[in-house]
């Protein structure tokens, strides 16, 4: 099942710009090595915001949360900056088209 992933981030003002972005770093490395041969097939972040999205590929809830627990904002005790993370199941529009179909008879 392919979920969009969206990550909101903040600098708490109890974290320091280079703590903050040193974790943000490691987030990075571990997130490109997955986008490499992991579960993330795409990832971007939003110019000018804080925020990150991704497009994963899971076979259920829980490795959701295994993916997410991993990482080293969550490993390394700054999940606080983490401001709000969503995730949502995503379907190809061929089918919601053939769906449609249906819905409009």
């Amino acid at each position: 099942m392919l979920v969009l992933l969206t990550a909101d981030l903040f600098k708490p003002d109890s974290v320091s710009a280079k703590d903050f972005y040193e974790v943000w770093r490691k987030e990075s490395v571990a997130a490109s090595a997955a986008a490499e041969n992991g579960p993330i097939k795409g990832i971007w972040k939003v110019a000018g915001e804080y925020q990150v999205i991704a497009v994963v590929e899971v076979e259920s809830g829980e490795q959701i949360d295994e993916i997410v627990h991993s990482l080293p904002i969550w490993s390394e005790g700054y999940a606080h900056i983490i401001k709000n993370i969503s995730f949502k199941p995503l379907s190809p529009y061929s089918e919601w088209a053939e769906q449609l179909k249906a819905l409009a008879k």
